[in-house]
């Protein structure tokens, strides 16, 4: 999980497509290049021989704020990998206060940060 994110952030395209099962992978995989990720929290995960689950929220900022990305993610393990096979995701918009800690992870109260 933590590399398919991280192709994310730097806009991997191959990566992506190389780990996505060739069941469930779209024919274009496009990271959008205009969202700056922020960070990346793996909440659960579980496996057994050949299937494994991953919950996980990703921050992002785009032109609306932030947001929050939530997915629980399947994955299935094929010929020494593990490809991503399906997720239900959901985003949420973060709404942080002045005083709040800066969601882009920087540790600075959003007012001495992202919000000047």
């Amino acid at each position: 999980m933590r590399a398919r994110y991280s192709a994310y952030v730097l806009n991997e395209t191959a990566f992506l497509k190389a780990s996505w099962h060739a069941d469930t992978c779209p024919t274009e995989v496009t990271p959008n290049g205009d969202l700056r990720w922020c960070g990346l929290i793996i909440t659960a995960h579980e496996h057994a021989s050949e299937r494994g689950r991953v919950h996980f929220q990703a921050t992002y900022q785009d032109a609306g704020g932030f947001a929050l990305l939530d997915e629980d993610a399947r994955f299935v393990f094929e010929a020494g990998h593990w490809l991503y096979l399906d997720g239900t995701p959901s985003v949420s918009r973060l709404r942080p206060g002045r005083n709040d800690a800066c969601p882009c992870g920087s540790k600075r109260k959003f007012k001495k940060c992202c919000a000047r």
